[in-house]
């Protein structure tokens, strides 16, 4: 990804891949999932030395989205996603972290919801929005054709996929979003997931035990 650039930085307890991702040519990006560890995403962003234009969710769970607000404030930019869906877990972030004891998590509405169909830019770099719901209902998938890469949240795990237990989760829908809407898209394509190593489309349709 010559002018896509990416960099991950695992927040929380919960070891979460918060992900700054920007333009090499224009230093300009975003930050995907502040799930809290807020000063330590503020010192990443400065060490890369670009400038932040919005905050993108995957979902609303307390891992993900428990530093948006703090964030956004801190960098004064906009919030956008996730599906409208998983409105009722963000609207519960606070009382969530402190049940966790992850300090200064806070209810988050954000500037704009997504669908299926819509488009978010990061800088100049175009990526399409799948709306892949089963690991929480509003979860979102970005996805880049042109530089075979995507975002996928907690939908889709190097050897596994996202938990099904918590509230709004169904595993049939979110085996029905991966094969889909993530198989298709080729696989050539990697992608950054909310825990672990990264992997391929290919490599998890071959050997991923969820899948098979």
């Amino acid at each position: 990804m010559p002018s896509l650039r990416a960099a991950i930085l695992p927040v929380t307890p919960f070891q979460q891949n918060c992900t700054i991702l920007w333009s090499e040519v224009a230093k300009k990006g975003v930050v995907i999932d502040p799930g809290g560890d807020v000063s330590r995403i503020l010192d990443a962003v400065a060490k890369s030395g670009i400038s932040v234009e919005k905050i993108l969710l995957t979902h609303g769970h307390i891992d993900h989205a428990g530093g948006a607000a703090e964030l956004r404030e801190r960098l004064g930019v906009p919030v956008e996603g996730p599906h409208q869906a998983d409105l009722f877990l963000l609207e519960q972030l606070a009382e969530t972290g402190r049940s966790y004891g992850i300090s200064g998590s806070r209810d988050l509405m954000p500037d704009r919801w997504l669908v299926e169909g819509d488009q978010v830019m990061v800088s100049d770099i175009a990526f399409d929005v799948l709306h892949c719901p089963g690991h929480s209902p509003g979860s979102v998938v970005f996805v880049n054709r042109e530089h075979r890469f995507a975002q996928v949240g907690d939908v889709l795990f190097r050897g596994s996929v996202g938990r099904t237990d918590l509230p709004g989760g169904d595993h049939a829908s979110l085996i029905r979003s991966i094969k889909e809407k993530l198989l298709p898209l080729g696989d050539d394509v990697n992608f950054i997931c909310g825990h672990g190593p990264t992997s391929t489309i290919g490599q998890e349709r071959e050997t991923n035990p969820f899948l098979i």
